[in-house]
């Protein structure tokens, strides 16, 4: 496993989402009140970047067809075959840290 810093935690208030570079990998980082969730930046439905889409408490809105996913658990409500992974996330003085498998590819 790798632990990535990834943007500082004043730059992702509370219900924001924003798409980050973890060591060559984009991740979307989201702030649900304060508890720091990070998923595949890439929505399986077309390829959207999730961190630019809007947040709506756990759930995540792709910005191009709106395809939604729950930054908990990685699963679309509308049908929970489909999922995006999800990665652990922590903060650290300040920053928060993504936890990368090892073998993640671009």
């Amino acid at each position: 496993m790798k632990i990535v810093p990834v943007v500082k935690l004043a730059d992702l208030p509370a219900g924001s989402c924003r798409s980050v570079e973890a060591d060559g990998f984009w991740v979307a980082v989201c702030n649900v009140g304060g508890t720091i969730y990070a998923v595949d930046n890439t929505c399986p439905h077309a390829g959207g970047p999730l961190g630019e889409g809007h947040l709506h408490g756990e759930l995540i809105e792709c910005p191009w067809h709106g395809w939604r996913y729950n930054v908990r658990t990685g699963e679309r409500p509308e049908n929970p075959d489909i999922k995006v992974d999800c990665f652990q996330a922590h903060v650290e003085n300040d920053v928060i840290h993504v936890h990368l498998p090892n073998g993640t590819q671009t």
